[in-house]
């Protein structure tokens, strides 16, 4: 299990990737055959480092760091599940709010999640444990 680093301005001017992220993905670099593939690996370091999710910085910082369209790397970044673009939680729920979950009590799971945590969809539990979010 590997910790966190506590999380970094999501709003800098120009962030960029912190000396040890850089070590981190220059010792990946010969492994990968292009900054394409590369990408994934270097969104999961950049994630961890800042704290767990990967703010708009982040996301340009990842960009410039492969000379990427940072475009592109939203792209990835929004069709990965893993990948974060707001903070979660360490333990994450995922609850199915389609038409057969709903007829499946799905809006009540929902419900008591609202009540039990006391947080909104996509919010963080005051103590960092739990988030919980809907999909279809």
């Amino acid at each position: 299990m590997s910790v966190q680093s506590p999380p970094r301005d999501p709003n800098p001017k120009e962030a960029s990737f912190p000396p040890e992220a850089r070590e981190e993905l220059d010792a990946l670099r010969p492994r990968y055959p292009t900054v394409r593939a590369l990408m994934l690996p270097a969104l999961h370091i950049a994630q961890r480092h800042w704290g767990g999710w990967l703010p708009e910085a982040a996301i340009e910082a990842v960009a410039r760091e492969l000379e990427l369209p940072a475009a592109e790397v939203y792209g990835v970044v929004t069709f990965y599940d893993l990948f974060h673009e707001h903070p979660v939680g360490r333990h994450r729920i995922r609850v199915c709010t389609n038409v057969p979950c709903m007829l499946r009590g799905s809006d009540a799971v929902m419900e008591t999640l609202w009540q039990t945590l006391n947080v909104d969809t996509n919010e963080v539990t005051p103590d960092g444990r739990c988030s919980y979010t809907d999909f279809e």
